[in-house]
C-alpha cells in the first residue's frame, strides 16, 4: 500500500503525477504555468483527466538562470496553500530538493516532497520525516543540481541505482518518514547518457523487486527524443511507449505532461495485466 497524504494506492494501481511548472523557463512548457491562473487552470484540467498527484516545481531542473532558496519559495509556497484549498483530497508534491523550500511548502500543505537530485541536502529527509510527508529517492549519479550529465560512466548502472535509492529510501525511514510514503526513482536523465536510460528502463523490474514503490519521470526527455531523433514537442509517442513498458515492468507512480494520454495507457496495461476490468465489455455478448 502507498499512502500520500490523504490517499492510498494499492500495489497495482497505477497512479499519475501531474507536471505544473512555476518556471518561466521549463523546457517543455516555456513558462506556460509560471503565472497563477494558468497553473490554476492547469491543476484543474489535471485532476478532471485523472491525476491524483500535482508536482509542483520552482526551478528549471536543467542549466538556467540563478534560482535561490527564497525566489523558489515563492514561486512555490503561496501556489501550494492554493491548491491546497481548492483540492483537499489531491496529493501535492513538489519538486526541490533545498530543505529551506521543503519546510516551507510542507508548512503550506504538501504531501509529498521529489528529491530529484539524489539527496544532495540530506536534509530534505528529515524535513519529510518531521511533517510525515512522503519522499521521493532519486538517482542522480552524483550530479549536482542543474548540471547535466558529462561522459559519466557505469560498471552497472541499475546496480548503482539501486545501491543508492534503496539506501536513501532506508535512511529516510530510519530518520522517521513513513515507510508506505516513500517511493524510488530511476532518474532517467539524471546523471546518466540515452544509453543508460534506456538500460534503467529495461531493466526495471529489478527497481520493482526491491518492494519499494517505483516513480518513474519519462516525459519528453531527452533520452526519449535522442533514441528517435526527435525534438522536444515530438516526443509523446516515444514517452508513451515508454511508459507503457515500465507499467508493464511494474512500476506505479507517473511523473507526466500528458494526463489523459497516460492514463489511457495506464488503464490499458493495467487490464491486459489484470488488474483492471474493461471500462465496458459488450462484444460477443449480445
Amino acid at each position: 500500500m502507498l499512502r500520500l497524504g490523504r490517499r492510498e494506492f494499492d500495489a497495482h494501481e497505477p497512479v499519475v503525477m501531474a507536471i505544473v511548472n512555476r518556471t518561466p523557463d521549463s523546457f517543455y512548457d516555456q513558462g506556460a504555468t509560471f503565472h497563477d491562473e494558468p497553473a490554476l487552470a492547469r491543476v484543474e484540467q489535471a485532476v478532471a483527466e485523472g491525476a491524483a498527484i500535482i508536482d509542483v516545481g520552482g526551478v528549471k531542473a536543467g542549466p538556467g538562470e540563478e534560482v535561490d532558496a527564497e525566489e523558489e519559495a515563492r514561486r512555490t509556497v503561496g501556489f501550494v496553500a492554493e491548491v491546497r484549498r481548492r483540492h483537499p483530497d489531491v496529493v501535492i508534491s513538489v519538486d526541490t530538493w533545498r530543505h529551506e523550500v521543503g519546510e516551507a511548502v510542507c508548512e503550506a500543505g504538501a504531501d509529498l516532497l521529489n528529491d530529484a537530485w539524489g539527496g544532495v541536502d540530506p536534509k530534505l529527509a528529515e524535513v519529510a520525516a518531521r511533517y510525515g510527508a512522503g519522499l521521493v529517492c532519486t538517482h542522480a549519479g552524483g550530479a549536482e543540481p542543474r548540471t547535466r550529465p558529462h561522459r559519466v560512466a557505469y560498471d552497472d548502472v541499475m546496480a548503482d541505482i539501486l545501491r543508492v535509492t534503496v539506501g536513501l529510501a532506508e535512511r529516510a525511514v530510519a530518520l522517521g518518514v513513513p515507510r508506505e510514503s516513500v517511493l524510488i526513482d530511476p532518474g532517467h536523465d539524471f546523471g546518466k547518457n540515452t544509453r543508460h536510460s534506456l538500460e534503467a528502463t529495461r531493466r526495471l523490474g529489478e527497481m520493482v523487486e526491491t518492494g519499494w514503490p517505483v516513480l518513474v519521470s519519462l516525459s519528453n526527455k531527452d533520452f526519449v527524443g535522442e533514441t528517435l531523433d526527435r525534438p522536444v514537442k515530438e516526443r509523446v509517442i516515444g514517452t508513451l511507449a515508454t511508459t507503457a513498458v515500465s507499467a508493464w515492468l511494474g512500476a506505479q507512480v507517473y511523473r507526466v505532461h500528458e494526463v489523459a494520454e497516460t492514463r489511457q495507457v495506464l488503464d490499458m496495461v493495467a487490464s491486459i495485466a489484470g488488474h483492471r476490468e474493461p471500462a465496458v465489455a459488450r462484444r460477443g455478448l449480445a
